[in-house]
């Protein structure tokens, strides 16, 4: 049985979904003004496996994800400039060409981390009809007013609001002072509407006048639309939490009267030396400056080493020791393709000691998705499979095999390999095995400094010798 953390509950449940085998998945999508960070790959890829692995447990997932491109504003109150378009200005571009070349960057930053596209990727501004349906209906109810304008959801008329982030209106009240000229009744109330000025560059016409919609509003509406009023899972980063998805929940709630989410999924921040990464404090690494460094299957690889609700210190040291070991499990996969037999078939079915390691996962898997015990699970699979090949036992190869390709690459989303199913003989492995051989020679005659000097020309070209008591192997360092 699959076990949850729910950050509404704040304990962990049983998963049971509203209409099973179907399960509905809605997660915070990106602002798109700027490069992907490493932030955004912890949050992105923990959901994918997500994602992944309610799949392979055999059910039926709608992942829907938005693109905010439009009122994602700045600041902790959300009542700043539009992002986008400050961004706009500073490129001197149109706040849509910003918009979709930062999408573009995402999307090309995820395909190489190797996550699987969203069933849907809805755009914030493909849906303002439907947000303007939904801030009527709060209107007519009493949730909401109208102030020269704008529209703010009046927090203190939902009294469930604070119950995802533990805060009480009334302290978040007393402990604000509200400004003189605030159109607001409290500092609470956000808004749902916002005027835009006559030089603003997006804006829409709606029963109040030109404006565009608040960011809270846009993930409520496209939420409901592809998933329903009550949606299974909605996830997204821990800072997410408060305000967006308290909002969220408010709006949604008091417009519906159903229950918006059956559990929340947060995932922790990264950290930088122990401080939050993130844009604002300038200490952000991007995406394409990581790949040029260690390359997307080890960043993959470090961030499932941890858990997804626990954050994680980036570091030189942590990404090297990431790279070193993917490597170990992709060169056990990569021996694997070479030793298995003409008829090899891939199949989820296999029995001995691999059957124990797929139980072992999936019980890893089932509590809240630990993947760093899921991965040591594979390091286990790999010895298993390096005695299976020293031994020549074809069955256990294949075994191992199918189930590198079921758990580390269906399920956890790691490329070992990118040539295909088998890896064939090549003219460089031809050669390679000349000069172990010729290695292997010298070494017999115990010519120590001859060997060596063939060891350390090849370690210039990036080749490793590996020597152990069943001979010497060979591995080429490979950006990943």
């Amino acid at each position: 049985m699959l076990t949850i953390y729910n950050t509404l509950t704040k304990k962990k449940e049983s998963f049971k979904p509203l209409n099973p085998p179907f399960v509905g998945i809605y997660v915070c999508g990106p602002t798109v003004y700027d490069d992907p960070h490493l932030g955004h790959a912890k949050s992105y890829v923990s959901f994918d496996i997500i994602v992944r692995f309610l799949r392979a447990s055999g059910y039926r997932v709608r992942y829907v994800q938005n693109i905010t491109d439009v009122g994602h504003l700045l600041g902790e109150t959300n009542e700043g400039e539009d992002r986008i378009l400050k961004k706009a200005q500073l490129e001197h571009l149109e706040p849509v060409e910003i918009a979709q070349k930062y999408e573009r960057h995402y999307f090309r930053d995820m395909d190489a981390l190797n996550l699987e596209r969203p069933d849907i990727s809805s755009r914030a501004t493909g849906h303002i009809p439907e947000m303007i349906e939904l801030i009527q209906v709060l209107l007519d109810k009493g949730y909401a007013y109208e102030v020269h304008g704008n529209i703010y959801f009046e927090v203190s008329t939902f009294s469930e609001y604070g119950k995802l982030s533990g805060r009480k209106v009334e302290d978040m009240i007393s402990g604000t002072r509200i400004d003189a000229m605030s159109e607001k009744r409290h500092p609470a109330d956000f808004a749902l509407w916002k005027k835009a000025d006559p030089e603003h560059l997006m804006q829409w016409n709606s029963p109040w006048g030109k404006g565009f919609p608040g960011w809270h509003l846009e993930c409520s509406v496209m939420a409901q639309k592809y998933l329903g009023e009550t949606i299974d899972i909605h996830g997204g980063g821990l800072d997410n939490q408060f305000p967006h998805h308290e909002c969220e929940i408010a709006q949604s709630e008091a417009a519906n009267g159903k229950p918006f989410v059956r559990y929340f999924m947060h995932n922790n921040m990264v950290t930088l030396n122990s401080q939050k990464m993130s844009k604002s404090l300038g200490n952000f690494i991007t995406l394409t400056d990581l790949f040029d460094r260690y390359g997307p299957m080890t960043v993959r690889f470090f961030i499932l080493q941890g858990h997804y609700r626990s954050p994680q210190d980036f570091s030189d040291t942590a990404l090297e020791a990431a790279s070193k070991g993917f490597n170990k499990l992709r060169d056990t996969v990569i021996n694997l393709k070479k030793h298995v037999d003409d008829g090899y078939k891939s199949e989820k079915q296999v029995s001995g000691q691999c059957a124990v390691f797929r139980t072992q996962f999936f019980d890893a898997m089932n509590n809240d998705f630990s993947t760093a015990t899921a991965l040591s699970v594979l390091f286990d699979l790999s010895r298993f499979a390096n005695s299976a090949m020293s031994g020549d036992d074809l069955e256990s190869i294949n075994y191992a095999l199918a189930l590198f390709e079921e758990l580390g690459e269906e399920i956890l989303g790691l490329q070992f390999a990118k040539q295909g199913d088998r890896v064939e003989d090549s003219a460089e492995d031809a050669l390679m095995e000349i000069i172990i051989s010729m290695r292997q020679k010298v070494r017999a005659e115990k010519n120590w400094k001859e060997a060596d000097r063939i060891r350390d020309l090849l370690a210039v070209k990036g080749i490793s010798i590996l020597d152990g008591v069943e001979g010497s192997t060979w591995k080429k360092a490979v950006k990943n």
